[in-house]
């Protein structure tokens, strides 16, 4: 792959050579490659179907968990959460010590590789909330728990230009990767003042399934607010407004 660097800016095919624009900007690119019915069917190609397989596992497990995450991803993910969480859960599925190679799954790999995770990597949730702040999974009640002490908002989060507001979200989801179903909720703060009072304690619960035998993981966001004569209009900064993963539970 080529970046194009002249004044002219290509697109399309010229004999062998394909131009095209990315988020990287102009690139150029070489034909080539085998052909697809010998990856499918040539003994030398094994290895090849086999990280197919697993990358593809890796698609659908991320693509299931953005998903069950829409509503809170909305306002706090970037251009490239997709190919950053596909990577991250093909990272879990090779370390599956139980099936082998080419037929590894997510839940049989090591999930907590992906606590931490940040779905906006321009608006770092470790980097916005100092606010401490307790995760608490409980499998036999079936709920995600977010129990923040009373803090001052101008000393314990990082807001952007013209915030006057803003709002804390805790979310949990069960997911079935096999069956590529899920099971989603969230709750969220009131949209409080973004100022030097001190906001009391917070605790915020988000309602799975009690005794489940899924993974299960919780998320906290941020997002923040600007009034307008009375009225709150959320700043879609995409620097700013945060989700990531704070705790994960395996059965």
């Amino acid at each position: 792959m080529a970046k194009q660097i002249g004044i002219i800016k290509l697109k399309g095919t010229i004999g062998d050579i394909s131009f095209y624009k990315s988020q990287d900007g102009h690139l150029a690119r070489g034909k080539g490659g085998v052909e697809a019915s010998r990856i499918a069917n040539d003994p030398a190609f094994q290895r090849t179907r086999e990280n197919g397989s697993e990358f593809g596992r890796a698609g659908k497990g991320g693509k299931l968990l953005r998903v069950a995450l829409r509503t809170l991803l909305q306002k706090a993910s970037d251009n490239r959460v997709t190919s950053r969480l596909t990577k991250n859960i093909l990272a879990v599925i090779k370390t599956d010590a139980t099936n082998d190679r080419g037929l590894r799954t997510i839940p049989e790999g090591n999930l907590s590789l992906l606590e931490s995770f940040e779905f906006n990597i321009k608006g770092k949730l470790a980097g916005l909330l100092y606010a401490p702040y307790t995760g608490t999974i409980d499998r036999v009640a079936g709920t995600a728990v977010a129990d923040i002490p009373a803090f001052v908002p101008v000393n314990d989060i990082v807001a952007p230009s013209g915030t006057t507001h803003f709002k804390i979200s805790n979310g949990g989801v069960e997911v079935d990767f096999a069956a590529e179903t899920y099971v989603f909720d969230s709750e969220a703060s009131a949209v409080l003042p973004w100022d030097s009072s001190t906001v009391s304690a917070l605790s915020l619960t988000a309602n799975l399934t009690a005794n489940s035998t899924l993974p299960m993981f919780q998320v906290i966001g941020i997002e923040f607010f600007q009034e307008v004569n009375g009225q709150m209009y959320s700043l879609k900064n995409g620097n700013y407004n945060a989700l990531a993963i704070v705790g994960i539970d395996t059965p």
